[in-house]
């Protein structure tokens, strides 16, 4: 039953909203009569913050300013009462203000003020309220004395110094010092916790050097606290090893035990925290382990808030600015070092104090209107509202049948006259609430005009017009125009009357003359005004001056005629270059009416001139051009056969109106030549730092001959002048007199100014020295600062004439701060801002742990890695950098390049990895780590061996195609040059190609042996394109593409093996059984004497008589032309046996044999010298089986 009551007075609800009608709110102008006269309710504008504190060696002020007519009365309470002000002579309110300010007698207490204040301001119509406001007094309590025992601690293990600092309010920032006012530095080992607690996550020996002592310093006293110093006494696991300590080594060669994790703060396993939407998160973890374990976060579920989160205290400290409600959820934090890691979960509410949706506004309404006032808010949890009037529950003041209140929404329908009120609305949960105040304000007022009485207007003919007439009354008034006091109201054509009471014409005629009234009206009566309009002819220039040549000297008159309404005063002025005409340097010439004259009129006087008239409505201008010529332009013909030219230079160059730092140089200009100087350059020479050399100081535009020059001190100036028109520069001008000027602080800083390290116990500073023109004065040096960053140390200093500064004896890569300043013997320049160097770097101590691979594929491999802790790379942290190289492939017989290759990663992860890409398939390779500063490199990581997978193979290495027939084509192809696996074989895809026309696609297989293939095509005349890869077990590689020779339309021959043509074989067949006969017949002829000279020994050379002849052949003489033939004889089976002068020597290459039939193969030729067999081929054929061969 209950919930059908609650859905019928939702459904109820919505049905008055969509049902409700009302007006838009009347807006109060801001006319000051109007605001004075209008009865308004108090209004809130000023006043303190909710939670206040206040310093109790000063005065108490507790804001309250407030506004309404009647000037509200202020009165307050304090703690829920009424607060009698009177009574007390030490509170003071001040005139025509709620502020209260509280005094002190001696012997009183601030504290006797504490309490919760708020304002009311009133009037007859309504009272308004302030904040609830919570005073405060700030508390510096002392710090309880306590005698503190040394702490005993053992070397290794972890440490928690308390800091319990005193409850101030607000409360106090702690800090830790030593007794020397030293800071204590933190780092990954060493830091102070969100509640002022300093955790050592391992003690080391050398933390027994200094005392440590908590400070909270409170920020309305000004003061510092210090709690009484711990001592800490550190007993080590064994005793010192003198040889073998070192800087790297924290434990001076001892072995401590290494400890897993385990966290200092926050205890157990998880935890919970709760924050204000809109506030700061922090969360924190702090772990105790040896090695220092490093601390992470992430966020289950989800990721972290990039743009929102920030990592503070090395990794300890999450901090997460302006929270909102999906922040919340379970953080994890989780310690590790090499032993292990151990987790945390700190699970996050999120809650919000109420927040605005909606704020309630002022209401102002007439009599019987509707209107209404909304107040929304939200948070978490769902925040109560609560509306009050003037102050009160709404629920304990007298009912009123025209308001009614649903929810956040408060209706009002039909208001009357005295129902004036302001409205509260509190919204508030169990985190805060919200105070707003609203006025609804019911006026009855009669219409009112804010415009002046009987305004004139003039308008321009044909120009569009408005009337203005601003009106207020309530209810609004309505407003009607009429014209002349007669007829209907005027909208519609070419009149139209805006919202607010302006009256548009839309083109004003002469017969729109006359006296318009707007009339405003409601029912408690009417107001009016009248507005004058007149329309006037426009002003406008009838004659419009032309453009005139002068010669010089002559005088020059522009004409300016002009029409105007005979009722309009006008003003006639001329402007020369968009300049107005003024006494300069030189008597502009005077000015009439209409006209313009210039006498004696010089180059100095050509430019454009504007004739401008101008009425009290509306303005007229016209333009002309004034080129002044020389003599010989009289002369026409002379004056077009003379181009236009460089003007002449500048001449009585003078100096007037010294300054320390500027003098006024005047020069004549020279002849322009025809072409109008445009700009003016002024050039120095001074004889101080660079003498005799001209430099640029300044140009200026090409009507001025007098300037002033801004100077530089502690120089010696001569000055130049070159004219520059359209043609070009002038000659420059005879130097002016010197003038120097005296000398100066430096006015300039040091460029460049930065500090790096040469050498790892030092930093050198350097900078640009001054300009020559900066020095400002003689006995110019540099005064150095520098100190330790973040350090409270006093600066050290030095003064040098070089450009650099050399600090030695530095830790290895500490930031320093750096400064300079330029003096001279005049006094000091301006400091630098404060720049950041670093001293030298040395050799990073730690290496990269652990890298390892996985994921890896044919070309990539992810890699992985232990970082090194930043402080221990001892310069600028570069890079992790890697060195890899190919070690082998996996294919068996492949030789490969070992070139090493380095591949940088920048990371400052705890959980560092990285893409090694660009790998060869299939290959065997090794790496290792190094982390890099600017100048050096850790020792290596461990050394990592993997192989990349197989992967498909490269090209083949060529793909050639030869037409050894008409209807074969011969195909060949090498292996590829990187396998990048075991090939398995090649694929072949062709098809034929005409055009663009393609044929179905063929495929051919073949094993990894096979690299040639014959392949018959049916028709000589088809062109086709070839595919060729090779395979492994991944799958094909690249492809090879050839396209095949046109056998009819392309400049080819055919490479046609006519060795395997049967007509050739019989026919070389032939030709060997004759060679042979012939053969014979001459052996048989030499063994009966003829003449065949040969010499006895094959290697001698040839006698000086064995000459060729002009054919080729050779003509043998000798002594032994009738002795038979040596060395050689018949065997029984009809060969020849070889001896030292056979028939093998005069074959090339010594191939020539007999077959079983006893023919011949070989060649037959002529025996040739060493040098000439050396290249293994002939220049001619010596024989005919040679020359056949040569066809082939």
């Amino acid at each position: 039953m209950l919930g059908q009551c609650r859905h019928a007075a939702l459904t109820l609800m919505s049905l008055l909203l969509l049902l409700w009608q009302e007006v838009a709110p009347i807006e109060v102008p801001p006319d000051p009569k109007i605001q004075q006269d209008l009865k308004q309710p108090p209004t809130i504008i000023k006043q303190s913050v909710k939670d206040y504190i206040v310093d109790p060696r000063d005065n108490i002020i507790i804001e309250c300013e407030g506004k309404g007519n009647p000037v509200p009365v202020f009165s307050w309470r304090r703690n829920g009462k009424f607060f009698n002000i009177g009574k007390n002579p030490m509170v003071t309110m001040r005139k025509r203000s709620g502020t209260l300010e509280i005094g002190f007698r001696s012997g009183e207490r601030p504290e006797d003020y504490e309490g919760e204040y708020q304002c009311f301001a009133n009037n007859n119509i309504g009272a308004a309220l302030s904040n609830k406001i919570l005073l405060r007094v700030s508390k510096a309590p002392l710090w309880p004395k306590e005698a503190l025992e040394p702490v005993l601690v053992t070397e290794g293990s972890s440490l928690v110094l308390p800091c319990n600092p005193p409850p101030g309010l607000p409360p106090p920032i702690t800090f830790w010092m030593d007794s020397s006012m030293s800071a204590i530095p933190r780092d990954k080992r060493v830091s102070m916790g969100l509640n002022g607690d300093l955790y050592f996550s391992n003690v080391l020996a050398q933390d027994a050097q200094r005392d440590y002592s908590c400070n909270a310093r409170f920020l309305f006293t000004h003061t510092i606290q210090q709690k009484n110093p711990f001592t800490l006494k550190v007993q080590p696991k064994e005793p010192y090893n003198d040889t073998s300590y070192n800087a790297t080594d924290l434990y001076g060669g001892r072995k401590v035990a290494e400890s897993t994790p385990t966290f200092l703060s926050p205890s157990g396993s998880e935890s919970s925290k709760m924050v204000l939407r809109d506030e700061q998160l922090l969360l924190e973890c702090i772990a105790a382990g040896l090695p220092t374990p490093t601390i992470k976060w992430f966020k289950k579920g989800g990721d972290l808030p990039g743009q929102k989160v920030k990592f503070e205290n090395y990794n300890k400290t999450l901090k997460i600015i302006s929270v909102s409600e999906e922040d919340a959820g379970e953080y994890v934090c989780m310690a590790n070092n090499h032993l292990g890691s151990i987790r945390h979960s700190i699970f996050v509410q999120v809650k919000a104090a109420p927040y605005w949706l909606d704020k309630p506004s002022n209401l102002v309404l007439a009599p019987d209107e509707n209107g209404r006032l909304v107040c929304r808010a939200n948070g978490n949890p769902k925040p109560n509202i609560q509306w009050l009037i003037n102050g009160e529950p709404l629920e304990s003041a007298p009912p009123n049948p025209n308001r009614q209140v649903l929810g956040d929404t408060i209706l009002f329908r039909s208001v009357q006259i005295g129902s004036s009120a302001v409205f509260q609305c509190n919204a508030s949960n169990q985190h805060g609430y919200l105070l707003a105040n609203a006025f609804v304000n019911v006026l009855d007022i009669p219409p009112r005009m804010l415009a002046p009485k009987n305004q004139l207007i003039k308008v321009i003919e044909n120009n569009r017009t408005f009337l203005d007439c601003p009106f207020f009354g309530s209810p609004l008034p309505l407003l009607r125009w009429f014209k002349n006091g007669q007829g209907s109201g005027l909208d519609g054509g070419q009149y139209r009357v805006y919202i607010n009471g302006t009256l548009e014409i839309k083109r004003a005629r002469a017969e729109d003359e006359g006296t318009y009234t707007c009339v405003a009206s409601n029912i408690l009566g009417k107001a009016e005004n009248q507005v004058r309009l007149e329309v006037k002819e426009p002003t406008r220039i009838v004659q419009a001056p032309v453009h005139l040549s002068a010669i010089r000297g002559s005088t020059a008159r522009f004409d300016c005629k002009v029409k105007s309404d005979p009722s309009l005063t006008v003003t006639v002025f001329w402007t020369k270059d968009d300049k107005p005409l003024n006494l300069g340097w030189k008597l502009w010439p005077r000015k009439e009416e209409e006209s313009l004259t210039i006498p004696n009129v010089n180059e100095g006087d050509e430019g454009e001139y504007t004739c401008t008239v101008k009425s009290e409505i509306d303005q007229d201008s016209a333009s002309a051009r004034l080129t002044v010529l020389e003599e010989a332009s009289l002369n026409p013909s002379i004056t077009s056969a003379l181009p236009p030219d460089r003007p002449d230079p500048p001449t009585d160059l003078d100096l007037s109106d010294p300054a320390a730092r500027s003098v006024r140089l005047t020069w004549i200009p020279g002849n322009d030549h025809r072409s109008t100087v445009t700009e003016f350059l002024v050039q120095f020479e001074e004889d101080r730092w660079e003498p005799d050399r001209w430099q640029n100081l300044s140009t200026y535009p090409g009507d001025l001959n007098s300037v002033i020059l801004q100077l530089k001190p502690f120089v010696n100036y001569q000055f130049r002048v070159i004219a520059i028109n359209s043609v070009g520069q002038s000659k420059p001008s005879h130097p002016s007199p010197r003038y120097k000027t005296s000398g100066a602080a430096p006015d300039a800083i040091p460029r460049g100014l930065r500090g790096w390290g040469t050498k790892k116990d030092n930093m050198e500073i350097t900078w640009e020295p001054l300009l020559d023109l900066e020095r400002n004065g003689q006995n110019l040096h540099y005064s150095v600062w520098w100190r330790r960053k973040d350090s409270v140390d006093e600066w050290n200093n030095v003064t040098t004439v070089q450009s650099n500064h050399v600090v030695h004896n530095t830790e290895t890569y500490v930031p320093y701060e750096i400064k300079i300043q330029a003096r001279n013997e005049f006094g000091s320049g301006p400091e630098s801002n404060m720049a950041i160097g670093y001293s030298g770097e040395d050799k990073p101590t730690e290496a990269p742990t652990d890298l390892r691979v996985s994921k890896v594929d044919n070309t990539t491999a992810n890699i992985h890695w232990k970082p090194v802790d930043l402080s221990s790379v001892q310069g600028e942290f570069k890079e992790y950098r890697l060195y890899y190289w190919r070690e082998a492939s996996q294919v068996p017989g492949l030789i490969v390049s070992k070139e090493k290759k380095t591949k940088g990663f920048y990371t400052t992860m705890t959980e560092p990895s990285g893409i090694l890409s660009d790998l060869v398939p299939y290959s065997r390779y090794q790496m290792y780590m190094v982390v890099a500063n600017n100048h050096f490199e850790s020792q290596q990581s461990n050394m990592v061996e993997f192989t990349t997978k197989e992967g498909v193979p490269d090209a083949p290495r060529f793909f050639r195609i030869n037409r050894r027939s008409l209807d074969t084509i011969y195909l060949e192809w090498d292996k590829p040059l990187e396998p990048n696996g075991i090939l398995v074989g090649y694929k072949l895809k062709y098809r034929t190609v005409n055009g663009s026309r393609l044929g179905p696609i063929h495929f051919e297989t073949f094993l990894p042996n096979v690299t040639e293939l014959t392949l018959h095509l049916p028709d000589r005349s088809t062109r086709y394109k070839f595919l060729m890869s090779a395979l492994t077990q991944v799958g094909a590689g690249e492809v090879y593409a050839e396209e095949s020779p046109h056998f009819t339309n392309e400049a080819y021959i055919d490479q046609v093996d006519i060795a395997t043509q049967g007509w050739f074989i019989g026919l070389m067949c032939a030709i060997a059984l004759i060679i042979l006969i012939l053969l014979i017949v001459c052996f048989i002829k030499r063994s009966r004497g003829g003449k065949y000279p040969v010499r006895d020994k094959k290697d001698l050379p040839l006698d000086p008589v064995d000459q060729k002849d002009q054919d080729g052949s050779f003509d043998y003489h000798s002594d032994e032309d009738n002795k038979p033939l040596q060395g050689s004889q018949t065997s029984l089976d009809g060969n020849v046996k070889e001896s030292d002068d056979s028939l093998v020597d005069y074959g090339e290459g010594g191939d020539g044999q007999f077959n079983e039939d006893g023919s011949f193969i070989g060649q037959y030729t002529v025996k040739k010298d060493k040098d000439e067999t050396e290249g293994n081929e002939s220049s001619e054929a010596t024989s005919p089986v040679n020359a056949i061969y040569s066809l082939a």
